[in-house]
């Protein structure tokens, strides 16, 4: 089973590039979408041209905003959205699929801003996330993945002295919250299949040529339970599939 994971930044725009030849040639069991910036009508709509999955998503209350959506080609036993906690739900930030043996939870975590004014509610968010996944995990292991807007380590992004505590995915309050699934009983799939790999990034600023030069960051995760650690076989950055600022990464199950 190979899944994969993308933050699209736009559902609309990345369909009117080659999203849908490359879903061919990637060919994932399950494809898990962030940023798809749509409706969930919209999201139907525009995927509608799709026969081999079904599709799920969760829109953000504010349109054209967030927003995530999974396509499964198995039909999951059951279909959550959200944390169940208001201040958190209004986003569409989150949405689960349970099945047979596991939670596949894809998640696209608030940005701290430019500015940082998010980085209080960030703190909150990543705490009431970790609770919200150990939940989920006392019935069946969790695979999570998405968007976590934040490089873990220093190896996780081209320029860490520079950005270190002074920028929006590398401050040390969102590196804690990393921490705290890391150490909390969540593995880094692809840290622990390539724990001294650098240059493998999953997102790049539009600025300054970023992408070309691989001035990157790798801000996004697929995250299991310890106890199913023994059922993924691999985990992979697909670093040249174009279409969004973000690449896709992924995992592949035994």
């Amino acid at each position: 089973m190979k899944i994969i994971s993308w933050n699209v930044n736009g559902i609309r725009a990345v369909a009117q590039k080659n999203f849908f030849n490359d879903l061919q040639l990637m060919n994932p069991d399950v494809l898990c979408l962030q940023e798809t910036k749509a409706q969930d009508d919209q999201v139907a709509e525009t995927l509608a041209g799709i026969n081999d999955y079904h599709i799920y998503s969760n829109s953000a209350e504010k349109k054209g905003y967030s927003g995530t959506a999974i396509l499964s080609k198995t039909e999951p036993l059951a279909v959550t959205r959200d944390m169940g906690i208001d201040d958190h739900d209004q986003e569409g930030r989150i949405l689960c699929l349970e099945y047979e043996k596991f939670y596949l939870v894809t998640v696209y975590v608030p940005n701290s801003g430019s500015e940082l004014k998010r980085l209080d509610y960030r703190q909150d968010w990543d705490k009431a996330f970790f609770d919200y996944l150990k939940n989920l995990e006392k019935t069946k292991p969790v695979v999570v993945c998405g968007d976590f807007n934040v490089a873990h380590k220093a190896v996780d992004l081209a320029r860490p002295k520079q950005n270190y505590n002074k920028s929006a995915g590398y401050m040390q309050e969102e590196i804690d919250g990393m921490d705290r699934f890391t150490q909390g009983g969540l593995t880094d799939t692809f840290r622990h299949f390539y724990p001294d790999v650098t240059d493998k990034y999953s997102w790049w600023s539009y600025r300054a040529g970023a992408r070309g030069k691989n001035i990157g960051w790798r801000i996004d995760y697929f995250l299991v339970s310890e106890s199913f650690l023994p059922e993924v076989k691999d985990a992979f950055i697909l670093d040249q599939v174009m279409g969004s600022d973000h690449c896709p990464v992924g995992i592949e199950l035994v």
